[in-house]
C-alpha cells in the first residue's frame, strides 16, 4: 500500500528579479490500495508527475509524507525504494545493453544473485511477451520496445508497489495493450499499483480507484462511476471537467475552441484554401 499525505512542493521558476515560486503540488492526498490499480488523472501540469518522484524518493517534499507498506520514503528511503518498482516517464535504458542485460543489471543493484535475476528477466519477458527481444541491444529499439523493457527493469525484484508515470506516452495500440493485460495480471496477484495518466480512456478500462489531480491538488477520488455520480454527469470526460476545472476555466476553453474553429471557417463566398 502507497500512502501519500498532505504533499507540497514548490519550484523557483526564473532567475534574479523575475525569480517566482511556483506550488507544483500543494495538497496531494491518496491511499493506493493492493491489489488494486489506482490512477492518478489530471491535466498536464496537474502536480502527478512531481507526486510520483517525491513518491519514488527523486525529489524532497516542502511538506507532507509519503509511506510504502507503512516506512516513509523520507526516513528510510531504500526500505521503501525495495518494495517499489518505478517505471519514470524518461526510460534511462544503457542502449549498449541488450533488453536481458539490462534487466539483469537492475536486478543486480537490487541485491538479487546473478541466477536469480536471469531467471526472473526470462518470466518477465514471457509475461510481457518480449522474449525475441531479450538478447538485442536496446539501442535503436521502438518506444513500445523500449517501454516493455524498463517495465521488466522495474519489475525485476518483484516489487509489491509499482509506479508508473505516464506509461502509455508514445505507445501503439498493440504495445498499450500488452502493457493493460500485464497492469491487470499485477493486480491479479495482489499487487498495488498506480499509474499516473492524462488519458480517460486508459482509467476506465484499467482503474479501481481514480484520483483526481489539478493544480496540484486532490480535487476528488473515487471510482469511476461515483465520480460521475459526484459530479452529476453520464460520461467521464464531462465528470472530469466538471470536477477538475472550475467555471471560468471551462468558459476560457469552450471560448478557446470557438476562436479555433472561426479562424478555419473561410469566409463567405470564398473558397478554402
Amino acid at each position: 500500500m502507497i500512502r501519500v499525505t498532505r504533499l507540497h512542493k514548490r519550484f523557483v521558476a526564473g532567475r534574479g528579479r523575475r525569480a517566482r515560486s511556483v506550488a507544483a503540488v500543494a495538497g496531494v492526498d491518496f491511499v493506493a490500495a493492493d491489489g488494486a490499480i489506482t490512477a492518478l488523472l489530471g491535466p498536464n501540469g496537474a502536480g502527478k508527475t512531481t507526486t510520483l518522484r517525491i513518491a519514488a524518493g527523486l525529489l524532497e517534499a516542502d511538506a507532507g509524507s509519503v509511506s510504502v507498506d507503512g516506512i516513509e520514503v523520507a526516513s528510510a528511503p531504500r526500505a521503501a525504494l525495495a518494495r517499489m518498482g518505478v517505471l519514470s516517464d524518461s526510460r534511462g535504458l544503457y542502449p549498449r545493453l541488450t533488453a536481458r542485460e539490462n534487466i539483469v543489471y537492475y536486478g543486480r543493484l537490487q541485491g538479487m544473485a546473478r541466477e536469480a535475476a536471469e531467471a526472473r528477466a526470462l518470466a518477465l519477458a514471457r509475461l510481457l511477451e518480449m522474449v525475441p527481444l531479450l538478447d538485442r541491444r536496446t539501442e535503436g529499439f521502438s518506444q513500445g520496445e523500449r517501454m516493455k523493457t524498463a517495465l521488466a527493469r522495474a519489475l525485476v525484484h518483484d516489487p509489491h508497489n509499482i509506479v508508473l508515470d505516464e506509461p502509455t506516452n508514445g505507445l501503439d495500440v498493440l504495445a498499450t495493450r500488452s502493457l493493460r493485460a500485464a497492469l491487470l495480471q499485477l493486480r491479479g496477484a495482489g499487487k498495488c499499483v498506480v499509474v499516473s495518466t492524462h488519458i480517460m480512456q486508459e482509467v476506465q478500462r484499467l482503474a479501481d480507484r481514480v484520483v483526481l489531480v489539478s493544480h496540484g491538488r486532490t480535487v476528488a477520488e473515487g471510482s469511476v462511476a461515483e465520480l460521475c455520480a459526484l459530479a452529476g454527469e453520464a460520461d467521464f470526460e464531462e465528470a472530469f471537467v466538471k470536477l477538475a476545472f472550475s467555471a471560468d476555466e471551462r468558459a476560457a476553453g469552450v471560448a478557446a475552441a470557438a476562436s479555433a474553429s472561426a479562424a478555419t471557417v473561410p469566409a463567405s463566398g470564398g473558397m478554402a484554401a
